[in-house]
């Protein structure tokens, strides 16, 4: 095994690259935590070393970034936040749920009923012991017909939440859902002090393994190591600085140059260059990350459904997997649901750059030709801009004009997404199908970027939700997928690799793959050799 993570070589065969290893390997049926373990995801396993100032340059962040996780719309925020907080529960490196503040947790058999017992002398920065109070009022924060909160879809089936003592919190749900401990480890739902009964989200007062030391929205956040972190083995740093450098050029330089320790989102066009940088490593896992162009499913042209087909078959999906991507992901299917998702639908057929068929629902919509405006930016996904020039490229042999706007990186995602109505976006997935589906593609979600409402599709996802029959729930999920992708307002034509990279000094144990860096836990999971 190389001792930079590059790639992987088996007894007895010439050098592959991880990338192919992972392909082989699900292939075969491996499942996706096993096939990244192989490829030496945990290469740099060895004991961790405490101290040092970790930097890291990140290609997201705005001017109107909140520490409210309520909020959190980007990377940027999301490692910041889970270096301050923690949640109730979380996806571990092996992409597996665990506890994190609740050391339990146990379900009625109807899983309508959820008790989540506590850990004991847990402590907030400032001081104050977490108990029920905090729990409760950290998930009330997102609850409410009122609330912005951008998890306030998935958690309003709570009907009820109260504390049965000062360390047990009961959550009744109006359905069952075998899947809610999962929604608990979402980065939103961090767990925040409660005073006079008001949550302080302002302070940036948390359990987590760093205390806040300043935060400049769309700039810089520095932090400093919490002396007396509960986690065992996490937060190594003594001190952290996040950076938003949106630009990657600037990025890649500042890392190659030791200004930063680690960056994200690698421009894949010159990738294998960097990895081959002396003291540079670069890494590469593969989750639910897909890149999409969303449509407006309420506004003309896009509210009707042969528009929104003709766009689909108007783009070459493995052109951009080619020539955006090169090569570091695979073709979607416009629907959110990966490879490694229990309930993938493999046998779904994929949607083929057919600009003829494009053609013929163009004809169906009473269109010969077609003129759309769609707004990008490389904030939306790198190469956001590339890839709309080549969808641009593509759609025009099936007669339709994407005009391409180029959107301003900074406020792109308060200014532009949800706002225009075709533009570019990318989504992390999630480990469950509810959780995704509940969260972006439900009727009336805030989340919901297409506007897109199918009865059917939201009958289902009831029903799924509470469904204790794998096989049976697996039916609801393939013909969930197949209404995305027939009907829906998302055009998801790649899914990506998450591709980053470090410094030689930066080490780690096996990384998640369910977010980028690490499952988007780097800053309490890695060290400085």
């Amino acid at each position: 095994m190389k001792n930079n993570d590059k790639s992987l070589i088996l007894p007895g065969q010439s050098e592959m690259s991880r990338r192919d290893f992972v392909s082989r390997a699900l292939a075969m049926g491996v499942a996706l935590p096993a096939a990244m373990s192989l490829t030496g995801n945990s290469a740099m396993a060895a004991t961790p070393k405490q101290g040092g100032v970790m930097r890291i340059g990140l290609g997201l962040g705005s001017t109107t970034n909140t520490l409210d996780p309520a909020t959190f719309e980007d990377t940027y925020m999301q490692v910041v936040g889970f270096g301050l907080r923690n949640c109730l529960t979380e996806i571990g490196n092996d992409d597996e749920l665990i506890p994190e503040l609740a050391e339990s947790w146990e379900g009625s058999p109807d899983s309508k009923e959820w008790t989540f017992v506590l850990r004991k002398g847990i402590e907030f920065h400032s001081g104050k012991t977490m108990d029920a109070e905090d729990v409760i009022g950290s998930i009330q924060h997102h609850l409410g017909e009122n609330s912005t909160s951008l998890v306030n879809s998935i958690l309003s089936p709570i009907q009820e939440i109260k504390a049965d003592g000062t360390h047990t919190v009961v959550i009744t749900l109006s359905d069952g859902n075998a899947d809610f401990p999962f929604l608990l480890s979402d980065y939103h739902i961090a767990i925040m002090p409660v005073r006079d009964g008001v949550v302080d989200w302002q302070s940036g007062d948390g359990t987590g393994a760093y205390k806040l030391k300043s935060f400049e929205p769309g700039i810089s956040t520095s932090m400093v190591r919490n002396p007396n972190y509960w986690k065992e083995g996490h937060g190594h740093f003594d001190e952290v600085e996040v950076l938003s450098i949106i630009d990657t050029n600037a990025r890649t330089s500042a890392l190659v140059s030791g200004q930063i320790d680690a960056m994200d989102r690698v421009d894949l066009k010159t990738a294998h260059l960097l990895g081959k940088r002396p003291g540079i490593n670069l890494k590469e896992t593969q989750g639910t990350l897909h890149y999409v162009y969303s449509m407006f499913c309420d506004t003309a042209p896009f509210d009707n459904p042969d528009v929104r087909l003709a766009l689909k078959y108007g783009i070459d999906r493995q052109d951009l997997l080619d020539k955006l991507l090169f090569g570091h992901g695979y073709v979607g299917n416009d629907h959110p649901i990966g490879r490694s998702n229990k309930y993938f639908a493999k046998d779904l057929p994929q949607r083929p750059y057919d600009p003829d068929r494009a053609q013929f629902h163009l004809k169906k919509a009473g269109l010969t030709e077609l003129t759309v405006p769609l707004s990008a930016a490389d904030s939306a996904f790198s190469g956001a801009i590339d890839g709309a020039l080549l969808y641009k490229e593509h759609a025009s042999k099936a007669g339709i004009n994407i005009d391409v706007t180029r959107e301003p990186n900074d406020g792109y995602w308060a200014n532009v997404w949800n706002k225009k109505p075709f533009v570019a976006s990318y989504w992390s997935g999630r480990v469950t199908e509810d959780w995704v589906f509940s969260s972006i593609y439900a009727k009336g979600v805030s989340l919901n970027e297409t506007h897109w409402a199918n009865d059917r599709f939201n009958d289902l996802l009831g029903q799924a939700r509470s469904e204790q029959d794998t096989s049976k729930r697996g039916e609801m999920y393939y013909e969930m997928q197949q209404l995305c992708s027939d009907d829906g307002g998302v055009l998801a034509p790649v899914f990506s690799n998450y591709v980053f990279a470090t410094n030689d000094k930066v080490a780690h144990n096996r990384m998640s793959a369910a977010w980028d860096m690490d499952g988007i836990k780097c800053l309490e999971r890695w060290w400085l050799a």
